[in-house]
């Protein structure tokens, strides 16, 4: 059953009433309803792309956190092949908020690095939400080292509210194993490209997406705080979250104009979760054209021109 965001309302009525009249017409074959499904079929799409055209940042905030959204494992299945994950940061255990692999992305075989949120009350609680600790951080390094060391190009899938806040990542060292993920990214010889494809929250993003290019699903967003976290230490009042998420510039739209991403990668009207396939087939052709940018290249122009895109950052200001 699909679920409807606030500002959705109109659709979800017009919906629900194409699907009322298609019980109808499979109860009673002699009522002929086509004429008016369609009617209202073409009512309906016409009121979501007009919704879409004009999203605000804190619209977009709740649509890149949809339920529905499609998840890394969701991109991981349809865009690589021979996908192998590996487990554990040969330091302290395994963590399943970042899912870690070698497989094949068109052929090509590549190290693949994803944050997962999980999609139902189990899987959530299995990946924490996507919020990776210490040993999830330290285990992207160790796969990071071993594409540097077989040349193999690092693709990274960003969806995050952010690093694990809890106790028991502190002790372990959060913010060192965030600070080395991000050097580890920043070293490497082989192309890394990071793609957000729903939320990239603080840290917990920037860890895995310091890359050579930064792609974002045009509905994602990307910043160094959530909306309500921002509202609550500005104004110390959450329910101004709205307030916030546009004052931040958090949208795929506004990070491109300011030049800290490269890619807008196009979702289907009404949110990559009306298309999963569409979304996932575009960010695989994003990322293909990516990749053979740097086909050719050595390790030093490689980590060259990672190192002046960062610091080409602000200077558009």
């Amino acid at each position: 059953m699909r679920s409807y965001l606030d500002f959705e309302k109109p659709v979800a009525e017009l919906e629900a009433k194409v699907e009322e009249l298609k019980a109808v017409g499979a109860r009673d074959g002699a009522v002929s309803i086509s004429d008016e499904v369609g009617r209202l079929e073409a009512k309906a799409a016409a009121a979501l792309s007009d919704i879409y055209a004009s999203l605000t940042p804190w619209q977009k905030t709740q649509v890149a956190r949809h339920p529905q959204r499609p998840h890394f494992i969701d991109y991981c299945a349809d865009l690589i092949t021979e996908f192998t994950p590996l487990a554990g940061d040969r330091t302290f255990g395994e963590d399943a908020a970042i899912v870690a692999g070698f497989g094949r992305f068109e052929g090509r075989p590549v190290c693949v690095i994803g944050q997962e949120k999980g999609s139902t009350t189990e899987t959530r609680l299995r990946h924490n939400f996507g919020m990776a600790k210490p040993e999830g951080y330290r285990k992207a390094v160790r796969l990071m080292e071993m594409a540097d060391r077989f040349g193999l190009p690092v693709l990274a899938f960003i969806d995050t509210a952010g690093a694990f806040p809890g106790i028991e990542a502190e002790e372990r060292g959060q913010a060192e194993a965030i600070a080395r993920s991000t050097e580890a990214c920043l070293g490497l010889g082989v192309p890394n490209v990071a793609i957000v494809i729903g939320e990239g929250g603080s840290g917990g993003a920037i860890a895995l997406a310091t890359a050579n290019r930064v792609l974002m699903m045009e509905h994602a967003i990307y910043g160094v705080i959530s909306p309500e976290g921002a509202a609550s230490i500005l104004w110390r009042d959450q329910g101004r979250a709205a307030d916030a998420a546009t004052a931040m510039k958090i949208t795929a739209q506004d990070l491109l104009r300011l030049g800290i991403i490269d890619t807008i990668v196009p979702e289907a009207t009404g949110g990559a979760h009306r298309g999963r396939a569409a979304a996932t087939a575009a960010a695989g052709q994003a990322l293909a054209a990516v990749l053979a940018e740097f086909d050719g290249l050595g390790p030093d122009e490689i980590r060259d021109r990672r190192a002046a895109k960062f610091m080409e950052i602000g200077r558009r200001l």
